[in-house]
Formats: C-alpha cells, sequence, structure tokens
C-alpha cells in the first residue's frame, strides 16, 4: 500500500508571496498527488489571515510553537494525518515527480528519512563565477561532496525532505534550540536543525536509514542579497555556531563524522580544482579557490566560537 504523503510549506513573511505561490503551485502540480497540504505560518497574523483566504482548499495553520523553523515543522507535524510528511521550503518548487520518487523509497520499511535534491535558482540566472559548488549548502542547496545518486546519508537537508510521521514525534520532533528561531531583518543566518534531528532519530532508532533520493528534486531561489559574498562569510560563521549546538547535543563524534571528510577531501580538491581552472585560463578558479578557504577558517571559527559558548553557559548552569 502506497504511504500517504502529507506536504509541509512553513512561511513567515508577506514580501515571499510570490514565491509561496509559487511552492503551493509545485506541490499541486505533482504527478503524485499529497495526501493533504498544510501551510504553516510563524507568528504573522497577517499572512495567516491571507493564506486562509487564498488557499482555502488547504490546511492553514498557525504556529503553535516557539517562533523559527523547527516550531512550524512540529506544528505541521503534529497536524499532519498521512503517513509520511514531506517539507518543501516556501521559496522553493518542486519537480512534478517530487512526491513519486519519495514514495518509491519510502516502500523499504527501515527507510525513515529522504532527502531530495535541490538545484539553486540564482537570482539573475546565473551562478556567481567566484561561488564554489562545495558551498552550495549556504544557500539551502545540494553540494558538491554529496551523493550523487540514491545512497545512505547520515542527514538530509530540511528544505526538501520526507520523514514517517511517527518517528518525528517520537523522538522528541525538531529542536527549537538549533536553527533559526529569529526570523526577518538582523537575524543570524543559523541552521542545523535537521542535521540534530536526523542524528538523534538514528541514535534513539538503531537500524533506521536516512536515503539521498536525486529523483527527489526540486528548485530553491537564491535572492540577490544571498549570493554576496557578505552573506556567504557570515552563512559559514553561522553554521560554525549551529555545528557547535548540534556536537553539544548528540556529541562531536556523530555530530561532526560527515564535516571531517568534506574539511579533509572534499575541499582540499575544490581548492585544487579552482587553481587548476585557473592555470587553464579561467581566472574565477581563483576565486573560487579563495572562497573554500575563507568559508572553512570562517566555518571553523564559528565553532569555536560556539563551542566556547556552550561550554560557558554549561558551567554556568550548574
Amino acid at each position: 500500500m502506497s504511504p500517504r504523503i502529507s506536504v509541509v510549506i512553513c512561511a513567515y513573511t508577506e514580501d515571499r508571496w510570490d514565491d509561496i505561490r509559487a511552492a503551493v503551485e509545485s506541490v499541486r502540480a505533482q504527478r503524485r498527488q499529497p495526501y493533504e497540504l498544510i501551510l504553516v505560518v510563524d507568528h504573522n497574523p497577517a499572512l495567516h489571515l491571507r493564506m486562509k483566504r487564498e488557499y482555502a482548499d488547504a490546511i492553514v495553520l498557525e504556529n503553535a510553537h516557539e517562533r523559527g523553523l523547527s516550531g512550524g515543522k512540529n506544528t505541521g507535524t503534529e497536524a499532519a494525518t498521512g503517513d509520511v510528511v514531506a517539507f518543501l521550503d516556501d521559496d522553493a518548487v518542486a519537480d512534478p515527480e517530487w512526491l513519486a520518487a519519495f514514495e518509491a523509497d519510502f516502500a523499504d520499511p527501515a527507510v525513515v528519512g529522504v532527502g531530495g535534491l535541490t538545484r539553486p535558482l540564482w537570482a539573475g540566472g546565473g551562478r556567481p563565477r567566484w561561488f564554489p559548488e562545495e558551498f552550495d549548502w549556504t544557500v539551502g542547496c545540494t553540494y558538491r561532496g554529496m551523493p550523487v545518486e540514491r545512497a545512505p546519508i547520515r542527514n538530509v537537508m530540511g528544505g526538501n525532505a520526507a520523514f514517517r510521521r511517527e518517528v518525528v514525534g517520537a523522538v522528541g520532533g525538531f529542536s527549537t534550540h538549533i536553527g533559526r528561531s529569529v526570523r526577518g531583518g538582523g537575524s543570524r543566518p543559523l541552521g542545523c536543525e535537521e542535521t540534530e534531528f536526523c542524528i538523534r532519530l538514528t541514535q534513539r532508532r538503531p537500524g533506521s536509514v536516512l536515503l539521498f533520493e536525486p529523483g527527489a528534486a526540486i528548485g530553491h531561489r537564491v535572492s540577490a542579497e544571498r549570493a554576496r559574498f557578505a552573506y556567504f562569510r557570515s552563512r559559514c560563521y553561522a553554521e560554525g555556531l549551529s555545528k557547535a549546538m548540534v556536537t553539544r547535543s548528540v556529541g562531536a563524534g556523530d555530530g561532526l563524522s560527515s564535516e571531517r571528510s568534506y574539511t579533509l577531501r572534499t575541499l582540499p580538491l575544490g581548492v585544487l580544482r579552482g587553481l587548476g581552472d585557473a592555470v587553464r585560463g579561467d581566472l574565477a578558479g581563483l576565486g573560487r579557490a579563495a572562497a573554500i578557504v575563507t568559508g572553512l577558517a570562517w566555518t571553523t571559527w564559528g565553532y569555536v566560537v560556539g563551542r566556547v559558548r556552550t561550554g560557558t553557559a554549561a558551567e554556568a548552569g550548574r
């Protein structure tokens, strides 16, 4: 029997209204139609009212938990009645086969979660020449170093993922203390709520399988602001802070297992690739190599700062 799939889209600002509409339409255009569509609004009464008027055929809810993406995902999961809950970012569009690809993977009872392929949709139509594919995670997209075919993975990326509904609640849902808890101007671009959740899930339920499924593909809009080097640098620093919180929650062994291979293999190869491109006449390769070095440095610095902060907080709590 095919699993019933509930789709959850979390939104927080009317500034993304056109993006939200595109995301909803992409779900409606699926070859494999969802069992239900749940739209969760993050503490924005005006947007909540507008979405209830626009999408009378969907379940439109206010975030019942702490402000932020984790609270919204928990709200959507708690309201869902499908066997599987699929999450789509509010500034993304799903390919027509998105849900069908998820459905096929959940035929294996050992599979508890699946993450899909996320392509960047760059503002202006093209990737900045200095921007290395190894750091596409800074804009919420699949990056060089991830599998290219269906394969087991440690964690999914949260903007394009699906989980068996029962396991989300069974392990306590998404942590509201990790990730983006403050939306809007001035907020630091934190992340890793799905990383911590996936690690906690497999720690508490040994034998559970998480898969990367390239057939479950979406396009994720990257604004002009997020294509700038200033955002790139701040996002790397924020990732380091987030990784420190993850390792405090689930331990450094599991919390940094994928990052070790990424740091020791993927990034050095990326630097060499950029330098090789420059030698062959593509001078932007120097920019990509420099961006990799800078991104690693800022992520590492964020992690160090985060570890000091969490250690100080732990001492203060004793």
